[in-house]
């Protein structure tokens, strides 16, 4: 496989803007330094609700166009970070939206959180023999904070990394790939805390403020294992951020989603290495530590 980039990275999303929240630092830097950086997204987000009032109509109770809006808005998120390989699972429109957890749209005929998950990863098994990387990115089990694509997306990540790996599965789909290190996103709570602290300090114009356990992925300080200091990037992440009008309000340092609850742009983004041999000493800072192939 002399053909690849030395570094290949891979991350599972479940809707476009996931991305530039949780990684968009780490994504910038990485592409910057060369290394391929493939984003998979698992579903259009077509049941996100919409911020702009001019894009209102978008809704999917009213033209149920926001899909496609949105597969244009993450082609410019992925301009931002220097990300040149992003897909979505399948094919665009494969897998729909889901909506929050307990809607009816969970059981929707294509609804991802609905779709049997070795059906799903599947086609996720086809991208990483394709691309092989050593290294996987996706959500913890409850996908961060229990919205059903992001619990699914974690499930689908976990089951393809397994899949890819078996000889004796689809060999149709390419040669097995064994990927070295999965990781799963993570905030420690101390650094939410202090970027709520910010938030709290600087003049905004959003009407409220969100709290700590707003953030997806939030844990005690002593579960993560890695920690990637994206501030010479903190600019194309807010860029990448603001791509996603839809769905996402920046006001410099902060942003809110579609409940005007402000949050702080976090721009050092963590991880928990679940898979893998972990570097010795403290935290990593380098999410391809010890990666010899």
């Amino acid at each position: 496989m002399t053909d690849h980039p030395a570094r290949r990275l891979l991350l599972v999303h479940a809707h476009p803007d996931d991305e530039s929240i949780n990684n968009g630092a780490t994504m910038a830097k990485y592409a910057a330094e060369g290394a391929a950086v493939t984003l998979v997204t698992c579903t259009l987000g077509e049941e996100g609700e919409v911020i702009p009032p001019a894009l209102a109509h978008l809704a999917a109770h009213r033209d149920d166009t926001l899909g496609a809006h949105r597969v244009a808005e993450l082609a410019a998120a992925m301009k931002e970070l220097g990300v040149t390989d992003h897909r979505f699972l399948g094919v665009p429109g494969r897998f729909r939206d889901s909506g929050m957890m307990g809607a009816p749209q969970n059981h929707r005929e294509g609804a991802f959180w609905a779709v049997p998950v070795d059906e799903a990863a599947a086609y996720l098994v086809e991208v990483i023999r394709s691309v092989r990387p050593q290294v996987l990115v996706t959500y913890d089990p409850d996908g961060g904070y229990g919205h059903p694509d992001h619990i699914q997306t974690h499930r689908v990540a976990m089951r393809a990394a397994d899949l890819a790996a078996d000889p004796d599965f689809r060999p149709g789909l390419g040669a097995p790939h064994t990927i070295t290190k999965i990781y799963w996103n993570r905030v420690p709570r101390s650094y939410a805390e202090a970027g709520f602290a910010r938030l709290r300090a600087a003049t905004v114009s959003f009407p409220g403020t969100g709290v700590v356990d707003d953030i997806p992925g939030v844990v005690d300080d002593e579960v993560i294992t890695t920690e990637i200091d994206g501030t010479a990037y903190a600019a194309a992440k807010t860029a990448a951020m603001r791509a996603h009008a839809t769905q996402i309000a920046v006001e410099g340092d902060f942003f809110a989603l579609s409940n005007n609850l402000g949050q702080p742009v976090l721009t050092t983004e963590y991880y928990e290495l679940v898979r893998g041999e972990r570097a010795p000493g403290g935290r990593e800072n380098d999410l391809f530590a010890g990666v010899t192939t």
